[in-house]
């Protein structure tokens, strides 16, 4: 068994994406898209964050905007399947700030179920937030973009279950092998027009109210796949979509990180 190192210190902001505005998809809560948000704020970047749960939305959108200001921060409760909401979300982006630099679309949905079991709606559900909601979001970004001729940067949160397989987790890992294959597509397609494409591909990133509902057993067995014998913070996997949205990769494009020792 790997014994486990010392989780890292936080690293402040240097003010990378200063003037830039980003959107972050499922940005409630403690997971990688709430560090992401605040990463990108540490930066610098004014954010609008959205989620399908629209009370732990405004709640977020209250912790961040106390912290770093009213005017940088705002809020819009979305379902990424629905393609109304979806451009409704980056429609504000753009009123609120005036431009989109950076989004970021960490929406996606798991489940466990073996496949002789899974339903056409299990399949379907997990796939279409998923998958579906990546694509829709990233779609109106490249098209507002596009049109405004200045770059951008998309980044999505695959996962490393889209290289490896695991039982019970077919549509999740089809969906984020999918995702992958969305962002090598869409990052060709957006060269063109000076946007970059790329994911990062984390395995286990957790925070203490995930933790509580993860047996120890569990946690132990998945901890001790990895080189570092712990699992990530959610924040080190948002320095990385930081790096990967900043200037430091302006010549990365259509690449996916694995945030993990796990990759194939």
């Amino acid at each position: 068994m790997t014994t486990p190192t010392a989780h890292p210190p936080y690293v402040p902001g240097h003010g990378l994406l200063a003037g830039r505005t980003a959107v972050v998809t499922a940005a409630a809560g403690a997971g990688i898209g709430g560090a992401t948000a605040r990463r990108l704020l540490e930066e610098g970047a004014d954010v609008v964050v959205s989620d399908a749960h629209a009370r732990r939305l405004k709640e977020s959108e209250a912790e961040l905007a106390a912290e770093f200001g009213a005017d940088r921060v705002a809020s819009l409760p979305c379902d990424v399947t629905d393609e109304t909401q979806v451009g409704a979300l980056f429609d504000l982006a753009e009123e609120r700030h005036g431009r989109l630099d950076i989004v970021v679309n960490n929406a996606g949905l798991g489940g466990t179920a073996n496949l002789v079991d899974m339903t056409d709606e299990q399949w379907d559900k997990v796939l279409d937030v998923t998958l579906g909601g990546t694509f829709r979001c990233t779609r109106a970004a490249l098209r507002r973009m596009r049109a405004a001729g200045a770059g951008g940067v998309v980044v999505n949160n695959a996962s490393v279950i889209g290289w490896r397989a695991q039982q019970g987790q077919a549509h999740y890992a089809a969906a984020k092998a999918g995702v992958m294959a969305l962002t090598r597509c869409a990052a060709l397609e957006a060269a063109a027009y000076g946007v970059r494409v790329n994911a990062v591909s984390p395995s286990l990133a957790m925070h203490p109210h995930l933790v509580k509902v993860t047996t120890p057993e569990l946690l132990e067995e998945l901890t001790s796949r990895e080189a570092f014998g712990r699992y990530a913070e959610p924040w080190e996997v948002a320095n990385v979509i930081v790096f990967l949205a900043s200037g430091y990769s302006s010549y990365l494009t259509g690449e996916v990180l694995s945030v993990s020792s796990q990759h194939p």
